[in-house]
């Protein structure tokens, strides 16, 4: 999956439109007023070059992402690109949507290309869709990583991992059940019970929000390598994994009202 080469006027070559249109815009209103997000860790997260940076994932229509990117960007004015799932681009509108406001197709080659080669700032989700449907009994219970696929992106790279534990997206579209279709489930969040399926999906509750950056992560493996120890990658991933929960552990042992703060 290559990058979209000149992707019109105004965009960059992955279909991002150029300079920083995030200020002013309705989901930075929502940022600051309606989530109130706080920031700890930033100076842990480079001022230049390529970081890989891993996040906590959850609710239905999660805002965790967007909350990252253009807290980033706001705070200190670099700017993020998400990789997405490609399932996303099979809608036109959805994915030139997406590709306008930095996301971008989860391949290894755009991860390489955005990490090593252009020295981005890229945000993942090693959850992946286990985050978001998983049980009420396991709130801000991070699942696992996979395999420890993005320490080998990473690594590839030659860049450091930046993880970001963050507390509050949850309590925006809490679950209060899951439903099972085959082989599939369905979290039911309290918006979809008060508002319907429709606007329950983007009608996010005012929770607080706090952000915590943790030190980076840096390899000694030399990148550019085709292939890395899936031993290495996994006890990396799940150190990374145990000091996120730590984290997280400590922001909701100290946070008052879920809402409130």
């Amino acid at each position: 999956m290559k990058a979209i080469p000149d992707a019109g006027p105004g965009l960059d070559r992955w279909g991002r439109r150029l300079g920083d249109g995030s200020e002013g815009s309705l989901f930075m209103a929502a940022y600051r007023h309606w989530w109130r997000v706080e920031w700890e860790g930033l100076e842990h997260v480079p001022r230049a070059g390529g970081a890989l940076l891993v996040a906590n994932h959850a609710g239905m229509m999660p805002v965790d992402g967007g909350i990252v990117q253009y807290g980033i960007e706001a705070e200190l004015g670099r700017r993020v690109f998400s990789l997405a799932h490609h399932g996303f681009w099979r809608f036109p509108f959805a994915g030139t949507a997406l590709s306008r406001i930095g996301g971008v197709v989860a391949h290894p080659d755009n991860a390489q290309r955005l990490l090593g080669e252009e020295g981005a700032l890229v945000v993942v989700f090693p959850e992946g869709e286990k985050g978001p449907v998983k049980p009420r009994s396991e709130r801000y219970r991070l699942q696992r990583f996979g395999r420890g696929g993005f320490v080998e992106t990473a690594m590839r790279a030659g860049v450091p991992v930046v993880p970001i534990a963050l507390m509050g997206t949850e309590d925006t579209t809490p679950v209060v059940a899951n439903l099972e279709l085959g082989r599939h489930r369905f979290p039911l969040t309290l918006n979809a019970l008060l508002f319907g399926p429709v606007l329950g999906s983007i009608a996010w509750f005012p929770a607080k929000i706090r952000a915590r950056v943790l030190p980076a992560v840096h390899f000694d493996e030399p990148a550019g390598q085709e292939h890395y120890p899936r031993s290495a990658t996994m006890d990396h991933a799940e150190r990374i994994r145990g000091d996120m929960q730590a984290a997280l552990d400590e922001l909701i042992a100290a946070r008052g009202h879920p809402w409130w703060g």
